[in-house]
């Protein structure tokens, strides 16, 4: 299989659920070069110190723009983006932008942990 780079991103009420789920998926991932945000990555390097993150700006001090230029560029092959529908977000205009890019450049995108295990399963094929 050729190296693919995920990129994981998840509102506050939903970190512990992405290191849940990386950790839970870890031997799954652990072949993928790793982005995420800065407090996302920081939960899953706690929870999975053996997988190699690059973390980048927290989401609203620009990670999630930092994401969204990688996807511009094709250095982004599927995002995981765990979403809190029910808890506003200041920066909800970068988090619309970034799902728009994964959009117009066709790239996968999870919004919760039974999307992200089926595009896991995927990747296994």
């Amino acid at each position: 299989m050729t190296q693919l780079t995920l990129a994981l991103v998840a509102h506050d009420a939903k970190k512990d659920d992405m290191a849940a789920f990386v950790a839970t998926y870890e031997n799954d991932l652990r072949p993928f070069t790793l982005f995420a945000t800065g407090t996302t990555g920081a939960r899953v390097m706690e929870r999975c110190p053996s997988l190699s993150v690059t973390r980048l700006k927290s989401g609203p001090l620009g990670g999630d723009q930092q994401i969204g230029a990688m996807i511009a560029d094709g250095r982004i092959d599927a995002l995981f983006f765990f979403v809190d529908p029910l808890s506003p977000h200041p920066h909800d205009v970068d988090v619309k932008a970034l799902m728009r890019l994964t959009l117009v450049y066709n790239i996968p995108m999870a919004l919760n942990p039974a999307t992200a295990e089926r595009l896991i399963e995927s990747f296994r094929d």
